[in-house]
Formats: C-alpha cells, structure tokens, sequence
C-alpha cells in the first residue's frame, strides 16, 4: 500500500504447509492465511476518492505480493491474479531466498504472511509485521470506509507496562502508570502504520471530511479507561497523532466489541485476543513482539 508516497505494504506468497502458528489449540479454531481474496473494496474506495481530491498525488494504498516462489511460476501468479481480479501490479519473487531483505527497498509500511518466522524476522528489521489469521466465516465489513482496530501495548506502544503487570501484577501495574501518566510510552512495532493511516487521514480532513473520511482507526485496549487509559491517550497525543476511537476494555474480552467495530483487520500481541476476534468473523493479526510472547512459550 502507498500510504505515503512509494510507501507499499507487502502480502507474503509463503505456503500455507510453511506457516506456522505458535499454539495448537488456536492453529485448530483459525488458520494462518496469506491473503488469497480479492482484497476488500474499501482499499480501492480510497484509492478512488484520494484520486479525485488530489489528481496529481501519488498517495496511494499500494499491495506488493512478496513470495520466495522462482521467477518461472510467475505468469501463473499473474493469471491468478487476474482470475481473482485481485489489485496486485507488483510481484517480488525471490528464488527460495528470504524476501525480508526487499521489503526496505518497498518502503514497507505493513508487511503480512502466514509464515511467523518471517514475520518475526521483519520485526526484527524494524518493519511493522503481523501473522495473518483468516477466520472461516468472516463478518462482513464495509466497502466504502476501511477500519483498521490496534491493541494498544506492544503494538502501538512498547511492553514496558505489560512487563510491570507480569513481573508484579495488576495493582502495581495501576501503580505504575499512574506514576508515569504524563510519561509517553516508547513505540510499539505498528506506531509506523498507524502513522503512515494518520498521513492519509490528513489528506482528507484537509478538504473538510473529517466526518466523512474513508479511513477509521480504532484503539481496542484491556487497559481500564480510569486507571490506565489516561497514558495511553496522552502518549498518542504526544505523537501527534489521532485514534478516531478507543475503547477501553478493563480486561473484558474484545472478539463482541470487534463484532460490533466490524474492522476489515485487527492487530494484538495475545493469540487469546486474536483467537476469540476470529471466531465472531473478524480477520486478525498476531503482533509477536514484547514479553507476551515469552510467557506464551513458556
């Protein structure tokens, strides 16, 4: 996706036999998916109207398809392609070799596969990156307006307070972030797309249509709005940037809320919260970044 100028977010061609989740029981409720659907109208609904506003600009949602396939099954990746009519100009086969390496030379603002390990090695490189799940229904979302939901710590934000509740539990947590409440939280893997969304957003409330724009960002946090919701709003407004709605759950579950939000993708660290968003219909994205993980291995 351009979502600033040559900017792209990237779809990993792995397989699906080399993908691999990191827990039995959620690999058996959903599955990971490289997106093989024709991407959702609201990417092209966008496109279409960010055209009409600024005819000249080249700021646009951009989908790069990166696979270790050979160059030799090419033309039958375009044929599919054309088949689906999926939006998809560029290809990026690498011959058995890691794609991780090119997706700098894309300017990658969101790189998704179904394959964690290389997942995992773009987060490393300093790339936004999520494990894509696809659930076996999917709700049905909006063509016309594209929603985008983030968990909050060790997504938008570092884990340093998800660190405080695993070492000490909840009540120094709540301790915690109300010591540092006016301290912004360091960035998470995903600040860069959230801002890369916020650069798009601009482009339309710069011609009045704030209430009417085409991109929706949503917060959807187990922080509690009264003990520590405050750092987390504060620190996005230290970033200067905008979440056009939060919600904070106070450890309830987010998979009913998400039903609600109907968003056409969903970041969070915790495979539980990935897990229970895609058995109500939503696509969601495993973020494997902070100290979660490490409990979850253990």
């Amino acid at each position: 996706m351009n979502l600033s100028n040559g900017e792209t977010s990237t779809v990993s061609g792995q397989n699906r036999n080399g993908a691999s989740g990191s827990w039995e029981d959620t690999k058996r409720l959903v599955k990971p998916s490289t997106p093989t659907r024709k991407p959702q109208p609201a990417l092209e609904a966008v496109n279409n109207r960010l055209r009409e506003l600024y005819p000249q600009s080249e700021e646009l949602f951009d989908v790069v398809l990166v696979t270790n396939n050979h160059a030799y099954v090419g033309l039958r990746l375009i044929n599919t392609i054309n088949h689906h009519h999926l939006l998809i100009e560029r290809f990026c086969m690498t011959g058995g070799n890691s794609p991780i390496g090119y997706l700098k030379a894309y300017h990658t603002n969101l790189y998704l596969s179904a394959d964690s390990a290389k997942v995992r090695e773009a987060l490393e490189e300093g790339i936004a990156a999520a494990t894509m799940f696809t659930p076996e229904k999917m709700t049905e979302v909006s063509e016309t307006q594209l929603r985008v939901a983030f968990d909050g710590d060790a997504v938008l934000f570092s884990d340093e307070s998800e660190r405080i509740f695993k070492a000490h539990g909840l009540d120094k947590f709540f301790e915690h972030e109300k010591a540092h409440e006016n301290k912004p939280l360091d960035h998470g893997p995903l600040k860069g797309f959230l801002e890369a969304l916020g650069k798009l957003q601009s482009k339309f409330f710069d011609k009045g249509l704030r209430m009417d724009c085409p991109i929706r960002t949503y917060l959807v946090t187990a922080r509690s709005a009264a003990s520590s919701g405050t750092r987390a709003l504060k620190t996005l407004r230290s970033w200067g940037l905008e979440i056009d709605e939060a919600l904070f759950l106070a450890g309830a579950p987010k998979g009913p809320m998400l039903e609600k939000i109907r968003p056409h993708i969903f970041f969070d660290d915790q495979m539980f919260h990935v897990e229970g968003a895609a058995e109500l219909g939503t696509v969601a994205c495993h973020v494997p970044y902070g100290i979660a993980q490490r409990a979850a291995k253990k």
